[in-house]
């Protein structure tokens, strides 16, 4: 579970959330929806515990992000994938190597990598690509990319900022029921976007922003142009 309690986060004299609430339970599909400098990819980096509240609690499971200890923190980021709108791939590796790089990090052995590396890129529709390097590969290749490895080390939560943001119209669909399938799958996911369309069409909850205010929550919401 999720969950922003009162949460306001400022920068200076800019307040990017302002008295937020909302809970994720496990295994739903949340959007996070507004325009952009809504505040969506501020809640992003509250849950990866990149920023702190300036007031108000965050928790993540079974962790208070504001008493978290080192050791705690990096058990929370292996529970959480993520999928950047910048891809932050390593250029120099092979998508094979970037999509097992989490999985050699948690000491995995080669063998179980290689399964699991090898599943995930099935799932995504990327077997065939293993070998090539990032800049071989489309935008929307690149998107896949980083979803396999956002879920390759089995992580309870997916969070994808605006994966659609730099694709096709087809692509982005591809990408989005990607995402359902993972939460099919059991896993939690929560994309941000300003994709109405997608959010329509899905007809999943919808937790809507607007100059960092909570002004919409709803279990299958639509959202609405502003």
């Amino acid at each position: 579970m999720i969950k922003f309690k009162n949460v306001t986060k400022r920068f200076g004299t800019i307040t990017a959330l302002d008295k937020v609430n909302f809970e994720i339970p496990d295994k739903e599909f949340v959007f996070i929806t507004g325009p952009s400098g809504a505040g969506k990819t501020t809640i992003v980096k509250l849950i990866l515990r990149d920023y702190l509240p300036t007031s108000g609690k965050v928790k993540v499971n079974e962790y208070h992000l504001d008493e978290i200890a080192k050791k705690e923190l990096t058990n929370l980021r292996r529970n959480i994938g993520v999928v950047f709108q910048d891809y932050r791939l390593l250029f120099d590796r092979t998508v094979y190597e970037n999509v097992s790089l989490s999985l050699k990090v948690l000491g995995e052995k080669e063998e179980k990598i290689k399964t699991e590396v090898d599943k995930v890129l099935a799932l995504v529709g990327l077997a065939d690509r293993a070998e090539f390097f990032p800049s071989q590969l489309a935008g929307g290749e690149l998107q896949r990319v980083c979803l396999a490895r956002a879920v390759a080390a089995k992580p309870k939560v997916v969070i994808a900022d605006e994966p659609t943001g730099n694709v096709d119209p087809t692509t982005a669909w591809q990408i989005v029921k990607l995402l359902k399938k993972i939460n099919e799958l059991g896993k939690t996911v929560i994309m941000t976007t300003h994709n109405f369309e997608i959010v329509n069409s899905l007809k999943e909850r919808v937790i809507e922003l607007d100059k960092g205010k909570l002004v919409s929550d709803k279990k299958k919401g639509k959202y609405r142009v502003r």
